[in-house]
């Protein structure tokens, strides 16, 4: 199969890429290892739309930062995935600190961050958060941070991109590259693909894949450290004890941990910075949380971490001695382009990465001949957060929305079914999870998630090993133990 441009990778970077490219007349594919988008990092982070105070003035996260978060705030209600500007403090109660937010505060007006401002009395700071620690005198305020579902936005920009003519190919690792006329040819999940230009996208494994296109040639330009973080995420019962997402002042060691609001209700804590060898860890052990536990004190003593539902952990890409991102064409390989050490601020930038790769094909004599058809995709509306009439509506077409599976979050079948036959299928438990929200309550699918393995198997004639919790091979049940009577 003959490709334009082949994508490698469906995180947030690949998604948005793919997306943008489906407003032209191209041929375009995207090669995804995992059964399903967004399944490494995109879907394990904080979930933070950064305002871009914190980027290093020039360097490209600075510049990608506020662009896609722009474009975040307008795409957002176009495409129907959750988002809230709810604001940010960085917050302070030394000397020190109230110098680095200062300092901040100036990077933030050389990055054209709009509304910044700085809190110079304990009042100030408290007038908006009350239920932060007392010592706390000062804070930067940015009013255009906000706090998204970073998996809803990387699927609505796949949506996008496969009803408008990308391929998607899912349980597709990538084991070769080879330069071949005019090109690559690209092994993958046992078949061959071919195209003009490679879009590196690979997150973690973007190391990997370029070494796999260099061969023997000489380019040691980058190799990724992962770095694990760790989080809470409480029910939400704690979501409203703050109004805003709080950051301790940074450090050389980091940015601390955060507490924030999250976009649909909860509240979550964290992370800490692991950097590790192993890029799949995404394991979580108690000896961290109960750093994170003790660090987050600083901010607040008011969180009640009984109410924890869930821990869970995500892995970050870093480039060895290279604080920015790194995307370009390689210089040894042409029309080959790598994202690569997409960190923090990476999912402030999604959309901007889209716009990043059509400038540099542009320049690359990629021939580009806009869709006068190309449309959005708009996600569907969660029932729970119908008008009473839109629900009564949905019944009335369709009566499996009247018959709610999972009880924490008010989903319904008819929503399970909607997912299960979505542009890009959901096949999977979480799967569903990431499509609907059902599991992502207080019982973290203890009752429905029996519900939802059922019309898995049935809807899409399944064995009962052939159901997946989330990646290939994750299997759920592995056998009988007796025949029912």
């Amino acid at each position: 199969m003959h490709y334009d441009v082949i994508v490698i990778g469906s995180g947030i970077t690949g998604s948005s890429v793919a997306m943008e490219l489906s407003k032209y007349h191209l041929k375009v594919a995207v090669l995804e290892k995992e059964n399903d988008v967004a399944m490494k990092t995109t879907k394990a982070n904080s979930g933070i739309v950064h305002a871009g105070y914190d980027p290093k003035p020039g360097t490209l996260m600075a510049r990608l930062n506020v662009e896609g978060a722009k474009q975040i705030h307008a795409l957002a209600p176009l495409m129907n995935f959750h988002f809230k500007e709810i604001g940010s403090l960085v917050i302070g109660s030394t000397p020190e600190e109230h110098e680095t937010i200062n300092k901040l505060y100036s990077r933030g007006l050389e990055n054209k961050v709009e509304g910044i401002k700085i809190l110079k009395t304990s009042n100030e700071v408290h007038k908006i958060e009350p239920n932060l620690n007392p010592d706390i005198d000062f804070a930067l305020y940015a009013p255009s941070c906000g706090v998204v579902s970073p998996w809803e936005m990387a699927l609505a920009f796949s949506y996008t991109a496969r009803i408008n003519g990308v391929d998607f190919f899912f349980d597709s690792g990538v084991t070769d590259i080879v330069s071949v006329d005019n090109g690559y040819q690209i092994m993958a999940g046992g078949k061959a693909y071919e195209c003009e230009y490679v879009i590196n996208c690979a997150g973690l494994y973007a190391d990997k894949i370029y070494q796999l296109a260099l061969k023997d040639k000489k380019d040691e330009s980058f190799e990724i450290i992962p770095c694990k973080g760790e989080y809470y995420l409480l029910d939400k019962d704690q979501g409203s004890i703050l109004n805003h997402v709080i950051f301790q002042t940074p450090t050389k060691l980091g940015k601390g941990v955060l507490v924030s609001p999250t976009v649909h209700g909860n509240l979550i804590v964290g992370p800490n910075a692991d950097y590790d060898e192993d890029k799949d860890d995404t394991s979580t052990k108690s000896e961290a949380l109960s750093l994170i536990r003790q660090a987050s004190l600083k901010t607040t003593s008011k969180v009640s971490f009984g109410s924890n539902i869930r821990n869970f952990s995500g892995v970050r890409s870093y480039i060895k001695d290279y604080e920015d991102f790194l995307i370009a064409e390689s210089p040894i390989l042409p029309h080959f382009i790598n994202f690569a050490g997409i960190k923090s601020p990476g999912i402030s930038c999604g959309p901007a990465f889209g716009t990043e790769a059509i400038k540099i094909l542009s320049g690359k004599g990629l021939k580009l001949d806009k869709k006068p058809d190309f449309k959005y995709y708009r996600l569907p509306s969660y029932f729970k957060e119908m008008s009473v009439i839109e629900k009564q509506d949905a019944i009335a077409k369709d009566k499996r929305f009247g018959q709610v599976i999972c009880r924490c979050e008010t989903v319904t079948e008819g929503e399970i079914l909607d997912a299960i036959h979505a542009p890009i299928p959901a096949r999977t438990i979480d799967g569903i999870k990431r499509r609907t929200n059902a599991g992502m309550g207080r019982c973290q699918g203890g009752f429905c998630g029996p519900k939802i393995f059922k019309i898995l198997m049935e809807e899409l004639n399944l064995n009962y090993d052939e159901v997946y919790q989330d990646t290939t091979g994750s299997n759920i049940v592995v056998g009988k133990t007796k025949e029912a009577k």
